[in-house]
């Protein structure tokens, strides 16, 4: 039990890495300040998948490459298809034969300390969750999907296959349409679905400092990407009224709702006002770069 727990900790390990190689990456690309974070939002695909899916196709302009230099190894499952040894520790695979027995006694440990780690991180999401949705109940209807609660002090959208927008009761007459719309995009989304699925990415990886810094700037991008659909179809004067909405609302920092205040707002105004409709040639253009960074970043090194 024990060895087949070191075995599938060290290829979480080499998963970790090859995800942060990826996220490194992600972080370079969403610098340019030019690119839309509703396409810099997707390239978070690739991080998630090195750390959730195993294995990869082959392709000699993966930027794991960069790893194979470094000592890691390929090692190969069927075909093109293959796993990217980058813990370094073992002499063959399946089973996992390591390069001394202190490194098999190393592993053996630190995945019991992972498996306690991961479930604890993940139990008290569980935990979390059910206790928010419980402690909402008393919510009224004002016009469903959109629900009036004493519970919460911003607008925000709470659950995830039954996703509903609650906004305080002090809302009530006022007028809510920028907020009602950038909630309702979050729903169309799905975001309370991908930010469940990014918090629990990192729960398995805990043990890797950047996977929490990848999360935050996800759930980061996530808000920006949101704001940008929101005030898609917005002339410049309803820009205005949106970012004089952000500034006027309370934060409701909940881990599973998605808020209209939920990220920071010097930003979050500052991205709106400079809002540019992208072109048709500028979209297929983003589409086309973000299509290849996440090809070279998900594709292992062959």
């Amino acid at each position: 039990m024990t060895g087949m727990l070191g075995e599938c900790f060290y290829w979480i390990l080499s998963m970790s890495i090859g995800a942060s190689l990826a996220g490194l990456v992600v972080l370079l690309v969403r610098a340019i300040r030019r690119i839309p974070r509703r396409v810099t939002v997707f390239l978070w695909i690739a991080p998630f998948l090195r750390m959730c899916v195993p294995v990869g196709m082959n392709s000699p302009y993966s930027v794991m490459v960069l790893l194979t230099r470094l000592g890691a190894r390929t090692v190969k499952v069927m075909g093109s298809v293959s796993f990217m040894n980058a813990a370094g520790a073992a002499e063959s695979y399946f089973p996992i034969t390591y390069k001394t027995d202190v490194l098999a006694g190393v592993f053996g440990t630190a995945a019991l300390v992972w498996l306690v780690g991961a479930l604890s991180i993940i139990l008290t999401l569980a935990i979390l969750y059910a206790a928010t949705m419980r402690e909402i109940r008393d919510e009224r209807p004002l016009d469903p999907p959109v629900y009036l609660s004493e519970k919460v002090c911003g607008p925000a959208v709470y659950g995830i296959l039954r996703a509903r927008i609650l906004l305080p009761v002090s809302y009530e007459g006022k007028d809510c349409r920028h907020v009602l719309r950038h909630e309702r995009t979050h729903i169309r989304r799905r975001d309370n679905l991908w930010r469940m699925l990014g918090f629990l990415a990192a729960a398995i990886h805990w043990f890797n400092p950047l996977s929490w810094i990848f999360l935050r700037l996800f759930l980061s991008d996530l808000e920006l990407a949101c704001d940008e659909s929101a005030v898609a179809g917005y002339n410049e004067e309803e820009r205005r009224e949106y970012a004089r909405t952000l500034l006027s609302c309370a934060e409701d920092r909940r881990l599973c709702a998605s808020a209209f205040g939920g990220a920071k707002i010097r930003t979050r105004i500052e991205r709106v006002l400079s809002f540019r409709r992208m072109t048709v040639l500028s979209a297929v253009s983003f589409a086309v770069l973000a299509a290849a960074v996440v090809c070279v970043l998900v594709t292992n090194a062959g």
